[in-house]
């Protein structure tokens, strides 16, 4: 089971509007780094759900419940889409800043290549993100 970190600005889509949905289609990724890493995932797999704007937190976390297929709303296989569904919500939210700030996130997509809105997540700075979200709480 792989990790991720999907990202989306609060005002389009929140992690409130998907637990109040219950499952959504990921998509509108076009970005092609984003795009090969959005091929790449499976189902089962966890995803930390990022706001984007305004907020710059990690705020909760999804599951992936169908893996890539085909955008239904596009006329061009290129593009993929994913079916998630809300898991929870982190304790509290944890800031880009905080993330950062802490050297533990030097080589993390999040950090490297901040645009990016599909990124791959290690184990370790999953575990990080949650030991980051208690604190505080």
């Amino acid at each position: 089971m792989a990790c991720w970190l999907f990202k989306e600005e609060p005002e389009h889509y929140s992690l409130e509007d998907l637990f109040r949905d219950k499952r959504a289609v990921w998509a509108g990724v076009e970005n092609n780094l984003a795009l090969q890493h959005l091929r790449s995932v499976k189902k089962g797999d966890r995803v930390l759900y990022y706001h984007t704007g305004k907020e710059k937190a990690v705020v909760g976390v999804m599951e992936v419940v169908k893996g890539p297929y085909r955008d239904p709303k596009r006329d061009d296989a290129r593009f993929v889409v994913v079916d998630v569904k809300p898991v929870r919500r982190l304790d509290r939210p944890v800031s880009l800043a905080e993330i950062k700030s802490n050297p533990k996130f030097a080589d993390f997509a999040l950090v490297r290549i901040s645009r990016l809105s599909v990124m791959p997540v290690t184990d370790a700075q999953w575990a990080e993100i949650e030991r980051l979200s208690k604190q505080g709480s």
